[in-house]
């Protein structure tokens, strides 16, 4: 059961099979609050639109990773943006069922083989009345993955945690209008940009872990005009200086 202000209930046993260095993520969600993610709750009287997100936490041949997607480059709505799968709730379906029904549809993996471990506090993204939900899961038995639908996705990573933790891939994104967001470089040649609503979940979920710390020094890179999609993007400030993206769909 999840509160809104202070997050998942913390009157459960530690999750079976988890390896050791995922345990300080799973206590992280027993206390971790809204308020240390976003400067933005769901309000009282919000009709918000529900959707869902699957953190993924797996280990491959470089360690401990994390699951992201690349969205197709001619979307109309965000594209080229780097996300965790996930998206929009159908009827009668919970946060938990939509991050592992969309991370199949978007990436083929098996749900079979991921263990969810805990549930953030859920994200009001203003602009577009989106609750988000993220739902962190261990990849227990790692099933093939690759892009499902060209139509949506254009690319599927593997992430290092030991490359978002690196301050050689931390950069700080700017846009037009003057807006900054912590972003880090992923990638085969780290020139793929992670940003906005994700890239701040990242940073700030890392942040309270210890794992990394704030860089506003970090280097400027200017979003790419791809990644405009023909108009300015929709972002929502978590802190001075810094912002979310609106998340998709």
């Amino acid at each position: 059961m999840t509160d809104p202000v202070t997050g998942p209930a913390t009157d459960f046993d530690p999750h079976p099979g988890l390896p050791d260095w995922l345990r300080p993520v799973e206590q992280a969600a027993r206390s971790i609050t809204v308020h240390d993610l976003t400067r933005f709750m769901v309000p009282e009287d919000a009709e918000p639109r529900r959707s869902a997100v699957l953190m993924l936490f797996g280990e491959g041949s470089d360690g401990p990773d994390l699951l992201l997607t690349e969205r197709a480059h001619h979307m109309a709505s965000h594209p080229g943006q780097v996300s965790f799968p996930g998206g929009s709730l159908d009827a009668g379906e919970t946060p938990l069922a939509a991050a592992l029904r969309e991370a199949e549809e978007e990436t083929g993996l098996d749900p079979a083989g991921v263990e969810v471990f805990a549930e953030l506090p859920e994200l009001w993204l203003p602009p577009s009345n989106f609750a988000v939900a993220p739902i962190l899961g261990w990849w227990r038995e790692p099933s093939p993955i690759s892009v499902v639908s060209p139509d949506e996705v254009h690319a599927v990573y593997r992430v290092p945690l030991s490359e978002l933790r690196d301050p050689a891939h931390r950069i700080v994104v700017t846009g037009p209008s003057g807006w900054r967001s912590p972003g880090f470089l992923i990638g085969d040649d780290h020139d793929v940009i992670l940003w906005g609503f994700t890239g701040g979940v990242v940073a700030r979920l890392f942040e309270y872990l210890g794992w990394i710390e704030d860089l506003p020094d970090a280097p400027e890179r200017a979003i790419p005009a791809y990644m405009m999609g023909g108009r300015p993007p929709v972002n929502v400030a978590v802190r001075p200086n810094t912002e979310f993206e609106e998340r998709r769909r």
